[in-house]
């Protein structure tokens, strides 16, 4: 698995509405692009901050990962992601060597990026995610 950098950190918020405009007006970064991950139940905002991007997540649902999340831990940071270059290929090099897995395929995120998750169980509690555009 080669790992060429930190792709984003994962924000749990809220709203979007209210979060957008600290990370604009306080910390001066621009959002540039909202999306609406429908089957994760989840709408994202980023900021591109060097290499590595700023996700914004807020849930759709209360049912959702991220609504399960605010609940329970309240905002803050979620995920931190991992760009490599196949998901897939990493998914099974890390499974093969006993890491627990969310996704043991890759599935599609937001940005048209292919993810998959680890288990924080076997990440030191890091909720960990794997992405790339193969």
């Amino acid at each position: 698995m080669n790992i060429s950098h930190i792709e984003h950190i994962g924000i749990a918020v809220n709203s979007l509405e209210e979060a957008i405009p600290y990370y604009e007006e306080m910390l001066g970064l621009k959002c540039y692009a909202v999306e609406e991950v429908a089957d994760q139940k989840v709408k994202t905002a980023f900021f591109q901050v060097g290499d590595t991007k700023i996700e914004l997540l807020e849930s759709t649902s209360p049912d959702g990962p991220i609504g399960k999340f605010l609940e329970k831990k309240g905002q803050g940071v979620h995920h931190i992601a991992f760009a490599v270059d196949s998901v897939n290929d990493s998914l099974n090099e890390l499974g093969e060597k006993g890491v627990q897995l969310i996704d043991k395929t890759a599935r599609k995120g937001a940005e048209g990026l292919n993810i998959g998750f680890l288990h924080p169980k076997a990440t030191m509690g890091v909720l960990t995610e794997i992405c790339g555009k193969e």
